[in-house]
């Protein structure tokens, strides 16, 4: 790939922790390039150094060493208040916790990051907020509070709040990881939707049978790259809900 085609480039980077006496070095001087429209899966144990290169893509930390280029722009070089501006701009972050306002209903939550982004008019501010629920397929629970919802839908209003400023890039940080099997799928389905809308997706998960609706899952250990493939044929998450073949996945993994 062209480098200047990329959407994310990392050129060299590395991030060393200070811990007083003794320094960990979490990545080291990785290389990588991600495209426009790629749907990818990063993987590997914990302290592999998958979380790190989450952060610094998420330009929630520097590296200690290299470059890191969003959508071209060389990140090194901003300060916290660009970052903030830049991760506002093209940036949406869905968790493993959903990190909702537990007092706050759906739609609220939603709303939310639009009342911290500059010249968005007040009219336009409750248009985003329905459009953002209705692509995760849930105007219907637009009042509906935190414990209301199944963990499903909770994630899916998470996701809502990352699609609401209408974001380039989505960062998933294990986003299945409190679901069950069912629920899970039906998340990667609407991640395998807004993918097929344009939006770049990168999720963290520890879990095979998710990476496998991935179009391209990279491995960590040790702070280095030890796979980066891609899944010519990805699972149909959609698919496997109708067919009902999920359930075969349960406890085993998605057979390959």
């Amino acid at each position: 790939m062209n480098s200047k085609e990329a959407v994310i480039r990392t050129e060299g980077v590395t991030k060393i922790y200070d811990s007083g006496e003794v320094q960990v070095e979490a990545l080291k001087g990785i290389d990588l390039a991600i495209k426009p429209g790629e749907l990818l899966a990063i993987m590997g144990a914990s302290g592999s150094g998958k979380s790190t290169m989450l952060n610094i893509f998420g330009c929630l930390d520097y590296p200690s060493r290299g470059d890191y280029f969003l959508d071209g722009i060389h990140v090194n070089d901003l300060d916290r208040d660009q970052l903030a501006d830049i991760r506002n701009r093209k940036i949406g972050f869905v968790f493993q916790g959903f990190n909702l306002l537990a007092r706050t209903s759906a739609f609220e939550n939603v709303e939310l990051p639009l009342l911290y982004t500059r010249n968005v008019p007040n009219q336009d501010i409750g248009l985003l907020t329905r459009q953002a629920l209705e692509r995760v397929g849930l105007t219907d629970r637009a009042h509906h509070y935190p414990n209301q919802l199944s963990g499903g839908q909770q994630q899916r209003v998470a996701i809502a709040r990352a699609l609401v400023n209408q974001p380039a890039i989505i960062l998933a940080d294990e986003p299945t990881g409190n679901l069950d099997t069912r629920t899970s799928i039906e998340i990667m389905a609407t991640f395998q939707e807004l993918n097929r809308q344009g939006i770049t997706i990168i999720l963290v998960t520890h879990e095979h049978d998710i990476a496998d609706y991935c179009r391209r899952v990279i491995e960590f250990r040790d702070g280095l790259i030890i796979r980066d493939q891609a899944l010519p044929q990805p699972h149909d998450a959609a698919k496997d809900l109708e067919t009902g073949q999920w359930k075969t996945f349960a406890g085993q993994g998605v057979p390959s």
